[in-house]
């Protein structure tokens, strides 16, 4: 796995996925994580994302954001801490599509303080690889 930054959570291979997909870190977004594989969907990859929060990868999120919006510096908050994650919907995004759309609620707590964030997200697939591109607006 990518290294998580200090201050992070960092699960273990057996433990329960932060993305709540029901499956273990090890067979679900730690693969994703690591570089050793490519998300092939869009959803997996939305989820990978959220969980490079949970654990502080900002090295997985600057790599699978698309260039055209990426952004030169990236740092995230340990005292922000993630805990649930529901995909609301998808469009496309599938392994031959090459755009797709994921809507998700992520929660968080900061300073005692619940927080939601409602995103719909569009993916962009290029060279077989899926990649955030921005929130729709």
């Amino acid at each position: 796995m990518t290294s998580s930054q200090e201050g992070f959570p960092t699960p273990g291979r057996d433990d329960r996925c932060p993305c709540l997909s029901g499956e273990v870190f090890g067979a679900c977004c730690e693969p994703f994580l690591s570089g050793r594989a490519d998300a092939p969907t869009a959803e997996q990859l939305m989820r990978s994302r959220y969980t490079a929060f949970v654990v502080g990868a900002a090295d997985h999120l600057r790599r699978t954001w698309h260039p055209s919006t990426r952004p030169t510096e990236l740092e995230l908050d340990p005292s922000i801490r993630w805990y649930r994650l529901d995909v609301v919907r998808r469009e496309r995004g599938g392994p031959l599509d090459s755009d797709g759309v994921v809507e998700f609620r992520a929660y968080s707590r900061r300073d005692g303080e619940r927080v939601e964030q409602h995103e719909v997200s569009r993916f962009a697939r290029e060279k077989g690889r899926w990649s955030y591109v921005s929130a729709v607006e």
